[in-house]
């Protein structure tokens, strides 16, 4: 009986648990739209986010973690089928990733399958255009607050609405409650949900997706009022890098308009880089108020709390704005783990991808490995026993950004700790359109493209190799044109 016992402990401890919790962590899944890495939760100079900070001291922070692809759909159903976009075939916001692969298991539908109450309340799924709603086979309950419009996000106050202070597209500063706003409302819902698993022996997998920090900009005056704008710098690399190709270009169409598109004043960006912190401080607060009501219903000792962001965004880096680039503040994101117990590494550098997410989260939970999935465990970080789980993460982009029904080209990008490499094929023939190669050591702005600098020779073939290696197989699929509605 001794042994038994003894057995079971042991088993308890390899999974992240403590024999007073004797049955599977619950898992708080938190995402948040459009935050690039340098700006949120890092202890940035700047950004002001108390929440993210603390709940990354006692977790592991990821300071080199990469999206598959820097639009919210391909990103999101890579991360939570655990399969690249040229596997899913899933490259624009219209295709559902069940268009292409129907009985596919989602990381909280293997969660649900394994006993687990799964619930989703805001932005998880992408929340637009896709034909099947977010994804109901994924959850337990139907999800609410997670199919509308960005542009759909407006303050809504009892009585007269407060004037909006300031004037550049896409901003709002009113002097309005949280609550006035998608986020404050999914916080309340996602508070009340806390609440009720807590009175439930059933473990949970509770994901909450905020819509911010993403356009528009409309943080309530008080997350503003956070921030003086003339101390707020702007990008270390404004300017188009030299040398660097025009396919990796985009028209920042998502802010500045298509057709006609509009033409910011250094007054105008000020403004937008003012809101953007504010929408990242008013993110923040709400992802407080979920911690605090973890520990309000002593939860935070058995919940497994994971927050990432979909991928990051341009703020007149490079000329662009937004995202739908393969540079590094569009490629890289938040990533942090904190399990129930905390861990024993707090920071690590690297190089992981939120590929990896889906067999993370499993394995920590003690789940048995779901079948399908890409990425790989990160487990080894968390608990200090590797300082490495792979050599490079792949980020990849079409163009034209939004390309409708006539993809011309795919632009396959690997980051590895010291240099990001991109290459731009088309997809007419395979044929190199334009390559990339930025030195991280010396230049992580990504200023000079030095992949025709002779002395990278070297590294060049290297870095080649790596990423034939990481899209073996997926050329041919990556020609395939999805048809997106207009």
């Amino acid at each position: 009986m001794r042994m038994i016992l003894l057995c079971m402990m042991m088993l308890l401890l390899s999974i992240g648990l403590t024999p007073a919790i004797a049955q599977p962590p619950n898992v708080l899944f938190i995402a948040a739209d459009d935050l690039r890495c340098d700006l949120g939760c890092y202890g940035h100079p700047v950004v002001k986010t108390p929440h993210l900070d603390r709940l990354a001291a006692r977790g592991t922070q990821f300071n080199r973690a990469y999206c598959a692809q820097a639009l919210c759909n391909p990103s999101r159903s890579s991360l939570l089928t655990g399969r690249r976009p040229d596997t899913l075939q899933q490259y624009d916001l219209a295709k559902h990733f069940r268009d292409q692969i129907p009985d596919v298991v989602t990381l909280p539908q293997h969660f649900k399958r394994h006993g687990y109450f799964t619930q989703s309340i805001g932005k998880i799924f992408h929340n637009w255009q896709t034909k099947i709603q977010g994804d109901p086979d994924s959850w337990s309950v139907p999800a609410v607050m997670h199919f509308n419009s960005h542009r759909r996000d407006v303050a809504e106050v009892d009585g007269e609405l407060p004037p909006n202070l300031v004037t550049t597209l896409r901003c709002e500063c009113r002097d309005v409650p949280d609550n006035a706003y998608f986020d404050g409302r999914i916080t309340e819902l996602a508070m009340q949900a806390i609440q009720e698993r807590a009175k439930s022996k059933t473990p949970f997998f509770l994901a909450v997706g905020f819509w911010k920090p993403h356009l528009p900009f409309n943080a309530p005056k008080k997350y503003w009022d956070l921030y003086d704008r003339d101390q707020i710098t702007g990008p270390v690399c404004p300017e188009w890098p030299e040398d660097t190709p025009r396919i990796a270009w985009h028209n920042s169409q998502e802010l500045l308009g298509k057709s006609k598109p509009v033409t910011l004043t250094p007054s105008d960006q000020q403004q937008l880089r003012h809101g953007y912190l504010a929408a990242i401080s008013y993110m923040d607060a709400q992802v407080g108020r979920l911690l605090e009501e973890l520990d309000r219903q002593n939860l935070t000792d058995s919940t497994l709390v994971v927050f990432w962001s979909d991928h990051g965004f341009q703020l007149g880096d490079h000329t662009l704005w937004c995202k739908t680039s393969n540079f590094e503040l569009d490629a890289r994101v938040p990533l942090i783990i904190a399990p129930p117990q905390g861990s024993q590494v707090h920071r690590t550098d690297a190089i992981v991808e939120l590929l990896d997410l889906y067999p993370t989260v499993t394995d920590l939970c003690g789940l048995p490995a779901a079948v399908g999935p890409e990425g790989v465990s990160l487990r080894r970080l968390i608990d200090g026993s590797q300082d490495a789980v792979k050599a490079a993460a792949l980020t990849q982009h079409p163009r034209p950004a939004y390309y409708g029904n006539a993809m011309k080209a795919m632009g396959h990008s690997i980051r590895t700790p010291r240099f990001r490499y991109t290459q731009w094929l088309s997809s007419e023939d395979d044929s190199l359109i334009g390559a990339e190669l930025y030195d991280h050591d010396i230049d992580p702005a990504e200023s000079v493209n030095r992949v025709d600098h002779p002395e990278y020779a070297s590294e060049l073939a290297k870095l080649k190799q790596t990423l034939s290696g990481l899209t073996a197989g997926s050329m041919a699929a990556s020609k395939t044109t999805a048809k997106v509605k207009p």
